[in-house]
């Protein structure tokens, strides 16, 4: 039976991993260190890294796999198959399996290239994105693509639902895939350098809501960051997170940011190009709400006319 090496951190990698598990050998996980999580910084072993340890499979984690990988040759993987694993492969270990090294990458490459594929195909307000199976190569997702499937975007996926849905998709087409793999049928297709884009994991600076921009890019970025890390402004000095809006039908012209109406499930905030009704926050030390419930407890007339920054 053909030996399974699986690289991968995150949630999203764990429907994939369990997937391999079921019709597979997989003879180690590879997934980042522990880390402190949370206001106690409880050490806390990756989402990865738990799942393993519920089918007791041997688990390496290595601070620098470029400089700590001998461990995994020790298995002589015929495959090496990864999922956000989180560092870049050596090419030593990339030329080791027999089967190579592939990769199951959340989005259609070349386009979204990096750690933040999910937020930045909404973000970025693309109306499809899709899972690609490639092999891996020396620069980051720049290998040649074996599969690819896509799903649309629509205006109701939050950065949770696109995630969720794409994590299963993964499992699904790289289970599709494996058997050509190993019958050494599958397509291998280079990647066209034009149309390289690339989704760099998100800065604090991109989380904080612009409402110079229009209502559809403020709507995409709120949307785009729900649940995680979240988009925020700025209420007398108080940061609001911000999880989920609605395009309003105001056209006004007034400065942006300034709070111009107030609904019974929203607050109507100027933009360059109209309104964004903001309906669900979490205000400044308090849990996250529906803004119709955080409306009953303020007065209306105390917020109208403020500017959120």
């Amino acid at each position: 039976m053909k030996k399974i090496v699986f690289m991968g951190t995150p949630d999203f990698a764990v429907p994939i991993l369990e997937g391999l598990i079921d019709k597979y050998n997989v003879v180690l996980v590879v997934s980042q260190p522990d880390k402190k999580i949370g206001r106690k910084q409880i050490i806390t072993p990756t989402p990865v890294k738990q799942k393993a340890l519920e089918y007791n499979i041997d688990i390496f984690q290595p601070e620098n796999i470029k400089e700590d990988y001998q461990k995994i040759i020790t298995y002589q993987p015929d495959i090496i198959i990864t999922c956000a694993y989180g560092q870049i492969i050596p090419k030593e270990l990339l030329n080791y399996p027999y089967y190579g090294c592939i990769n199951v990458h959340a989005s259609l490459l070349p386009k979204l290239r990096g750690g933040a594929p999910i937020h930045k195909a909404i973000i970025n307000g693309y109306h499809e994105t899709g899972i690609t199976i490639m092999y891996m190569d020396t620069k980051m997702d720049s290998g040649d693509i074996i599969d690819m499937q896509k799903t649309t975007i629509e205006d109701t996926d939050t950065l949770e639902t696109l995630h969720d849905r794409l994590s299963l998709m993964g499992k699904d087409l790289l289970l599709k895939t494996l058997p050509s793999i190993f019958e050494k049928t599958n397509s291998r297709i280079s990647q066209n350098q034009e149309e390289v884009t690339y989704a760099y994991n998100i800065t604090r600076e991109e989380e904080h809501i612009d409402f110079s921009k229009t209502s559809r890019e403020i709507f995409n970025l709120i949307r785009g960051l729900n649940p995680t890390p979240s988009a925020f402004c700025i209420l007398d000095s108080d940061e609001i997170k911000v999880y989920s809006s609605k395009i309003g039908t105001a056209k006004v012209i007034e400065t942006p940011g300034k709070i111009i109406n107030i609904y019974k499930d929203g607050i109507g905030v100027c933009t360059s190009d109209g309104e964004i009704i903001l309906t669900e926050i979490k205000p400044f030390g308090k849990k996250k709400m529906l803004v119709k419930d955080y409306l009953n407890g303020i007065k209306k007339e105390e917020i109208i006319g403020k500017i959120l920054k």
